[in-house]
């Protein structure tokens, strides 16, 4: 599919740099110009853009000028001219009389840093010559042409989170104990992989069948594990181990016939393929209906109320202790919270309670918290939510802190 766009009308630009994005699948321009932008960060905007902001909230090597490079996410370059990259709003203050769509922005486009007045402002401009310092060149109109996929530059790498926005899941105790499960492999076969056939049925009062539309498909658990806040030991929810995906060929029915002159009747479970496979598929592994594909934005900001009594609760990934950069933990607040989608926050190393005999007493001290590095939200549940680890200067593990940024 081909889009045609005016540069000039639209001039998306820097104040995208952590506008909402779409990071899977393919979106209508239509759409990708409906992300909302609250009153308040709007507000903000209006404010910044008339002052600018001070030059000490740029970082240190902010550079006077930018080409933007296919390759670029939102955040990086954020974090390219704010100490805070999740303070969007100012970023957008910088130039919001350039632009009229706040969540664009492509390679190719330059960003040049205007500093006159103690203030900074950031604005475009075309190609390598041009205005001094405080100037801006105007644009002529002119078509862009391309692909509506892969324009925009997404606010993180999406091939970091990706999997995560399908692959695990977090369910209540009960979900996948009355989820359809697969009862046998075809052939006797005891574990399955991709193209292999197989049975499944559901509970007595929930039948696996098929659905009128597109083809079922069903995404393949195995055992969940328990998510206990490290705080209060409570249990948040239950993560489901992604397997593989299968998809529905017949539904579940029942058949009839005569044994020893009685009329018996006996289930005849649903056939299912198995069209992918994280690891072997064995009986016993549960299905859930495949989601609607959903187009997810994320607005890195810090959270509007302060956030108490927050904690890694695992770092994903068969027995990992500690999380990496670019790593995904699962955290203790959710949607019950008022956590959403882009919230950044900060971490914090729990201080160690240790024994001071220096003194030649033995004294009970408790070491101060150290910021370690910040993470961003991208997927809320209810109690519970996924994080991807954006920056560290030390290694976070499960039972951290975290706080506003």
């Amino acid at each position: 599919m081909k889009t045609t766009r005016l540069n000039a009308g639209l001039r998306p630009n820097i104040l995208a740099t952590l506008g909402a994005l779409a990071l899977l699948g393919s979106a209508t321009v239509a759409n990708a110009q409906n992300y909302p932008v609250t009153p308040a960060q709007r507000a903000t905007a209006q404010q910044t853009a008339q002052t600018g902001i001070p030059l000490s909230e740029l970082t240190p090597n902010a550079p006077d000028e930018y080409t933007v490079k296919s390759g670029d996410t939102l955040w990086a370059i954020s974090r390219l001219y704010l100490r805070s990259p999740w303070r969007w709003p100012e970023l957008w203050g910088m130039n919001l009389s350039d632009i009229a769509n706040p969540h664009r922005i492509y390679p190719g486009q330059v960003l040049f840093l205007d500093k006159t007045g103690g203030r900074a402002r950031l604005t475009l401009r075309r190609g390598g010559g041009g205005s001094g310092e405080g100037g801006t060149i105007k644009l002529s109109p002119r078509t862009r042409q391309d692909t509506v996929t892969g324009l925009a530059l997404p606010t993180l790498n999406p091939a970091l989170i990706e999997p995560f926005l399908s692959e695990p899941i977090v369910v209540d105790e009960d979900t996948l104990k009355t989820a359809p499960r697969i009862v046998a492999g075809n052939d006797s076969r005891v574990l399955l992989s991709r193209g292999d056939r197989a049975y499944a049925r559901g509970e007595p009062n929930a039948p696996l069948l098929e659905k009128a539309g597109p083809i079922n498909q069903f995404r393949v658990f195995r055992t969940a594990t328990p998510l206990k806040d490290p705080a209060t030991s409570e249990i948040l929810g239950y993560e489901a181990q992604y397997v593989g995906k299968a998809q529905l060929q017949r539904s579940e029915s029942t058949q009839t016939m005569m044994e020893a002159g009685k009329e018996v009747t006996n289930v005849v479970p649903a056939t299912i393929d198995i069209v992918a496979a994280r690891e072997e598929i064995r009986a016993g592994d549960r299905l859930l209906p495949e989601p609607p594909r959903q187009l997810l934005s994320y607005t890195p900001r810090a959270p509007i109320d302060p956030i108490t009594d927050g904690r890694i609760v695992s770092v994903y990934g068969n027995a990992v202790q500690f999380a990496a950069q670019n790593q995904v933990v699962a955290i203790n607040k959710g949607i019950r919270d008022g956590i959403e989608s882009g919230h950044v926050m900060a971490i914090l190393k729990n201080g160690e309670t240790i024994i001071d005999r220096t003194g030649g007493g033995k004294d009970t001290l408790k070491l101060p918290n150290e910021r370690i590095g910040l993470l961003m939200v991208f997927r809320p549940f209810e109690k519970v939510s996924y994080a991807l680890v954006l920056e560290i200067n030390d290694t976070p593990k499960a039972g951290d802190l975290l706080v506003n940024p």
